[in-house]
């Protein structure tokens, strides 16, 4: 497999560099007959967009998409996919490559600069080049296409803590996570970490943040035995995230505090004859195979590495 391509029967492959000319991936796997318009890829980039607020990366982008193959218009003006392979592009427009020319010469701490240039030989210190977080853009364009695949589940991810800030779980509001720029389910937490985040950035400095995805009305047994898990392969997909650290199925690390009778979740017989759980420790996952219960993944990014605090370094 290549290393820029994730997945089997559905795949993409993205390429790309930070300060190129586009960005792009190729979805492969699609299923055929499925209505696509750019509009509906559009309105997730439209949320992951750069520069939309004071907490996020300045660089201006309109990421903007393009569907260059693998659909066509058919006979009720609907464009649907045709089973081919699906090429998207999004050019890239704010390119301040001179920003970087301080440190053309220097290792930043914390990125993956020297790593890169230990295993190549050469390195793009124009904003990272492949390890930049540019690249997760087409991600969340063949993410959007995926969405449409396996529906009807419902997929969704909120801001869950801030440093060592966790949210009030209590107050948990999925209508909340569009309404402040943290995307966060609990509304009193969003407005205290305004404050803490501008006083953080006003010392130079950074804090990481914790994600979780909950993804609803998923079958049983999707998923396979030992070296096909469904949990492996979500974390593979978590943890090849730009800044991913950490990875959690369900309670995940605070299941190795929890007795033996408390972690098992119990299970019955639902009115329509289906098992129901009394709990979900699990994370909707036992033994790499869905339960069909919600699928729970909860992943850790470490603080942005691009601070004004200043670090020591090594030259080439």
């Amino acid at each position: 497999m290549s290393h820029n391509s994730f997945g089997h029967l559905f795949r993409f492959t993205s390429w790309g560099e930070s300060h190129g000319p586009a960005i792009g991936c190729v979805v492969d796997g699609c299923p055929p007959g499925i209505a696509l318009e750019p509009e509906e890829l559009q309105a997730y980039l439209d949320k992951r967009r750069p520069g939309q607020s004071r907490y996020t990366t300045q660089r201006r982008e309109p990421d903007a998409v393009k569907i260059l193959s693998g659909v066509f218009t058919d006979d009720d003006g609907r464009q649907v996919t045709t089973g081919t392979p699906i090429s998207l592009l999004i050019e890239n427009v704010d390119q301040r490559s001179k920003d970087y020319g301080d440190i053309k010469e220097k290792f930043r701490p914390g990125h993956a600069d020297i790593t890169y240039w230990q295993k190549y030989g050469i390195r793009d210190y124009r904003g990272g080049g492949r390890s930049s977080a540019r690249e997760t853009a087409m991600r969340v364009a063949a993410g959007a296409i995926a969405r449409k695949v396996i529906a009807p589940a419902t997929v969704r991810g909120a801001l869950v803590q801030l440093g060592p800030h966790k949210i009030d779980r209590t107050r948990w509001d999925w209508d909340e996570v569009d309404r402040n720029p943290f995307f966060c389910p609990d509304k009193d937490a969003a407005q205290s970490w305004e404050s803490i985040l501008d006083r953080v950035r006003k010392d130079g400095s950074s804090l990481g943040a914790v994600i979780e995805i909950v993804v609803e009305s998923v079958p049983a047994g999707l998923g396979a035995p030992v070296y096909g898990k469904l949990d492996q392969e979500l974390a593979s997909a978590m943890m090849s995230i730009n800044a991913v650290k950490g990875v959690e199925i369900g309670d995940g690390f605070d299941a190795a505090a929890l007795r033996g009778e408390d972690n098992a979740d119990e299970i019955r017989i639902g009115n329509d004859g289906r098992p129901r759980y009394t709990s979900n420790h699990a994370g909707g996952v036992l033994g790499g195979i869905s339960t069909g219960q919600p699928v729970v993944v909860r992943f850790a990014v470490k603080p942005t590495s691009s601070i004004l605090t200043p670090r020591a370094t090594i030259d080439r």
